[in-house]
């Protein structure tokens, strides 16, 4: 029998999303890359402004690119959106954005730091290293999202939320622009869950409505 490569089939995981009951959902942080505008907004336009969590996003944008999703997002969603700044203080019921061009870190205290460390995995912002840094300070308590996009980004540390307790989610390949970034996830460490984007918004809802 020959061997099955990433893109002939994935892990097996955990589907239905309505049996999701961690309970203790604080935060939510989402990476995504090529087509990820679309997919963000496919997950995040139908959320009521009295979602709770904070959403911590990374969207790869070119460094020299003045970033306009604060704008953008901002008049399509019922919640709040900002750019994260550095040493920012995380609310609840807001959607941060990752400035293009620095890394985005979350501190112990649930404030933002921002760094021009090298970029990782050619990029900068580095869903990694937000993820990871979330993940440290959240435990179990985080939801790890990854979405659309073109390169390996995202895959360490959606690995890293998963062992430290959290909750992880990929974009089913199949409906992603780009497949490369969920399934470079998938098969680093096999997600809890592998939705569409319908499926994963109304995951999200129900983890907001289940947390303290």
């Amino acid at each position: 029998m020959n061997e099955k490569r990433p893109t002939d089939a994935q892990p097996s995981v955990a589907n239905d999303w309505s049996t999701a009951s961690p309970g203790k959902a604080r935060a939510v942080v989402v990476g995504a890359s090529a087509g990820g505008v679309q997919a963000l907004l496919a997950v995040l336009a139908p959320l009521p402004s009295s979602f709770r969590l904070p959403i911590l996003v990374v969207l790869h944008l070119p460094a020299d690119r003045i970033s306009q999703l604060s704008e953008l997002f901002g008049e399509r969603l019922h919640m709040a959106v900002r750019d994260a700044g550095d040493k920012e203080a995380i609310n609840p019921g807001t959607v941060y954005f990752a400035c293009p061009g620095y890394h985005l870190s979350v501190e112990r205290d649930c404030t933002f730091s921002l760094s021009c460390e090298p970029p990782l995995n050619y990029s900068r912002p580095s869903i990694d290293i937000l993820m990871e840094s979330a993940a440290d300070v959240y435990g179990e308590g985080l939801v790890g999202v990854l979405l659309t996009g073109a390169n390996a980004d995202g895959a360490e540390g959606l690995r890293v939320v998963k062992q430290r307790g959290g909750l992880t989610v990929v974009q089913d390949p199949a409906e992603a622009q780009a497949p490369a970034m969920p399934t470079a996830a998938i098969w680093t460490s096999p997600p809890d869950f592998i939705l569409d984007l319908c499926g994963i918004q109304s995951l999200l809802l129900k983890l907001e409505k289940l947390s303290p």
